[in-house]
């Protein structure tokens, strides 16, 4: 018999209640002690709460079920996580690694495009381990740039993404030299394997765990990335190298991107000034973001460069000044009213990782 939907007795207030509760502990995040009491940063630091919450909603209740996925945005122009890169498209899927998939679409001209299947622990430990990854310079296409790709635990013929048993997130990434210009590939996804032919029927119990997923999430990520943050801090206004790459790479972090994150921390009328030879590789870029690690205003401000809009010294190497204002040499980056932050050096694919220089100037 099926279940009575119209019956009274129902009342989920106290569920709403306990998940607000719940997402109100990532406001701790505001006072912890290394925090910025700054007037924008703790601004920006309450925006960025809203914003992992309407991501974390997106993913975890609408874009949940794994039986028929679906593809969405982590982050946009305004939802920004983690040193999020302006030059790229952030895609997920929520999977199970006990199902079969298959993900087809066209290339086009996009430069850089890479699949990976993750076991998402943000809410639990703060990592997002690889179990599996595809780079399109791998992929066999069709002659009008199509592609079909088998995404399982069990190795396929062609083209074919690896799962594991713990996998429960696709990140698709893709890299414009310039956004404007060159044209995002088109990617759909669907179930291959036996299952559900609809989607179940919403219960009080599915959106309680939903809503506490949710919550978990934005707790764990905005702590993770935090505590980021207090690591740069230790080694200001140059490269960190307190930890190896290993550890970018267990949050989610694409294999073959070279990670350099810093710290910055400037009195009134000092700029950051770095200085790098970029070797041969696929794409490089620098951002700026602030201290919970979001990338700063790339649709308004001047706030990174890339290795195809940058402008080069006679030798071949790059200078990027990070001011208040353009100081008529180098690469400016606009600081946006900050004085303090975070940024963040990738070199892709490269046949070597140049550490950039850093140095103090006053201006």
């Amino acid at each position: 018999m099926e279940e009575d939907n119209r019956a009274d007795g129902v009342r989920l207030s106290a569920v709403w209640r306990d998940f607000c509760d719940q997402l109100a502990k990532a406001g701790d995040i505001l006072d912890r002690p290394s925090a910025p009491a700054t007037p924008i940063d703790q601004a920006e630091g309450m925006r960025y709460l809203s914003r992992l919450t309407r991501t974390a909603l997106n993913m975890l209740v609408d874009s949940a079920d794994p039986d028929f996925p679906r593809i969405f945005l982590l982050t946009d122009d305004t939802i920004k996580i983690g040193a999020d890169n302006p030059d790229n498209l952030y895609q997920q899927v929520v999977v199970r690694g006990d199902r079969d998939y298959r993900i087809t679409g066209k290339r086009n001209s996009v430069p850089y495009l890479s699949i990976g299947s993750k076991a998402n622990r943000y809410a639990i430990d703060g990592t997002m381990a690889s179990t599996g990854e595809i780079e399109f310079s791998d992929v066999q296409l069709g002659p009008d740039g199509s592609f079909e790709i088998i995404v399982s635990k069990t190795k396929q013929p062609g083209n074919w993404l690896p799962m594991a048993d713990d996998t429960t997130l696709l990140i698709i990434r893709q890299t414009f030299n310039d956004k404007d210009k060159e044209q995002a590939a088109e990617v759909q996804i669907e179930r291959i394997s036996d299952g559900p032919k609809l989607p179940a029927i919403l219960t009080p119990d599915m959106i309680q765990a939903q809503l506490n997923g949710a919550a978990a999430w934005v707790r764990g990520t905005s702590n993770t990335f935090a505590d980021w943050s207090e690591w740069f801090m230790e080694q200001p206004n140059r490269i960190y190298d307190g930890k190896d790459q290993s550890t970018w790479y267990r949050a989610g972090g694409d294999p073959k991107i070279w990670y350099g994150h810093l710290y910055y921390d400037l009195a009134p009328g000092e700029a950051l000034v770095l200085e790098a030879k970029p070797p041969k590789c696929r794409f490089w870029n620098f951002q700026l973001d602030n201290w919970w690690m979001e990338s700063m205003d790339h649709v308004n401000r001047q706030v990174w460069v890339n290795g195809a809009r940058a402008k080069y010294e006679d030798d071949g190497s790059v200078i990027v000044v990070c001011a208040d204002h353009d100081p008529g040499f180098g690469n400016w980056i606009d600081l946006s009213g900050h004085r303090s932050g975070t940024a963040l050096w990738r070199w892709i694919e490269a046949d070597d990782h140049p550490v950039p220089q850093c140095r103090v100037i006053t201006l």
